[in-house]
């Protein structure tokens, strides 16, 4: 069921927010919102009710791109005007029909964006009814993005860029004028010089690896967990709630492992240590690290790992640490005692560790080819990506930050 395949892309603002995630379908040979034969059935509404917006998005919007047949047929109507954002691809011409028909979504309450422009004239038509021009930075250069700015901001008109992939590119963004950013910048470490991990970032890493070692050093991670107060206290806090259900209120960490189970119990701590060094970041970094971690631990199975689940869950957690420490991938991983293949895997190597990884890299940026050259490479059935990363995106957001 090709429909259920939905890859998602946070939308950034000024503060670096989540403002909206565009919302990216398998319907076809084409990436993007497809009607069938009747405005009533749509891969979009099959994907939504099979996804839920709710999981997708929160309560964020949702960028919907939609080509002409979509908005000839009514198809954006399907979803509420308050949830979505009317996404019109590069390839829709401005005629007087589909003019019209933007006209009328946007008397309906419906926000109107324009994909990849790129400043053409005779887009005019549709720029007076848009909220939102969306700008690929890899689709022009410097004079480009800045003539778009110079002309367009204002009247009501907000710039989104995307194919936002590094600090630099979103530093000139805003000094432009752009009022959203969408790409994997936040992914990615500012190393703008060489520096030391802060104090209490290299407590939490060194707890990470505490957790990460063969076997478990109790005074080690107690005496770290009290160089930490505020982590600790999350993790009781965590541990002490009705949701978990443990019989008892845990006072300690001994007492916290012997309820929960050594491999729960470095679960845990693994995910709160990466939490806290998220500070000073993007939210929205520490939920992807999550759904990363949730994501290869479901698809383990499928994958072959059936063994391996613990393994994967780290691999995706650890997936965005030089970011989280602004420090190359390489560096941080030297210090922790975790698996070679992990290792290698998250640094670019080849194995089988890294297809897995691919698989989730390729489903995050909708490279649906790509998607299907490495669950082909793993032998697992691409059918069994969407139910993981359904499940990932569930599992993350129930976890408080």
């Amino acid at each position: 069921m090709h429909e259920k395949f939905i890859a998602r892309q946070p939308i950034f603002d000024k503060r670096l927010r989540v403002y909206a995630y565009e919302l990216l379908f398998r319907g076809g040979p084409q990436n993007f919102f497809q009607p069938r034969n009747h405005a009533s059935s749509s891969v979009i509404a099959d994907s939504l009710t099979l996804f839920d917006l709710q999981t997708l998005t929160g309560h964020a919007r949702a960028f919907i791109n939609v080509d002409e047949l979509a908005l000839r047929l009514g198809a954006p109507r399907l979803l509420p005007a308050d949830r979505i954002v009317v996404e019109i691809l590069e390839s829709v011409k401005p005629t007087d029909e589909i003019v019209g028909i933007c006209r009328e979504l946007r008397q309906d309450g419906y926000s109107l964006a324009l994909d990849d422009f790129l400043g053409e004239p005779a887009l005019q038509p549709l720029v007076d009814l848009a909220h939102y021009l969306k700008v690929d930075f890899t689709l022009l250069d410097a004079d480009g993005r800045k003539r778009v700015a110079e002309e367009y901001l204002g009247n009501g008109l907000s710039l989104l860029a995307e194919k936002v992939e590094t600090q630099n590119d979103l530093d000139e963004a805003r000094n432009l004028g752009y009022c959203y950013f969408q790409g994997y910048f936040f992914c990615r470490p500012s190393m703008l010089e060489t520096r030391d991990i802060p104090g209490n970032k290299l407590i939490q890493l060194q707890l990470l690896s505490a957790v990460a070692s063969s076997e478990l050093n109790y005074d080690a991670i107690e005496n770290l967990l009290k160089q930490e107060p505020s982590l600790l206290y999350r993790l009781l806090r965590y541990l002490n709630s009705p949701a978990l259900g443990l019989r008892g209120e845990v006072h300690s960490i001994r007492h916290a492992i012997t309820l929960l189970g050594e491999n729960e119990f470095r679960r845990w701590v693994s995910i709160f240590a990466v939490i806290a060094m998220s500070s000073g970041k993007p939210p929205e970094l520490i939920h992807t690290a999550l759904t990363r971690a949730y994501f290869c631990e479901d698809f383990s199975a499928p994958a072959g790992f059936h063994d391996k689940s613990a393994t994967m869950f780290l691999m995706g957690l650890l997936s965005v640490s030089d970011a989280l420490l602004d420090k190359p991938i390489k560096d941080v991983l030297h210090s922790l005692p975790i698996d070679l293949e992990v290792k290698s895997a998250l640094c670019g190597g080849e194995n089988r560790y890294r297809d897995l990884y691919e698989v989730l890299l390729a489903l995050e940026r909708a490279e649906w080819p790509k998607l299907a050259t490495f669950t082909e490479r793993l032998g697992c059935l691409e059918d069994t990506v969407p139910d993981s990363y359904q499940a990932a995106l569930q599992k993350a957001s129930a976890v408080t930050v």
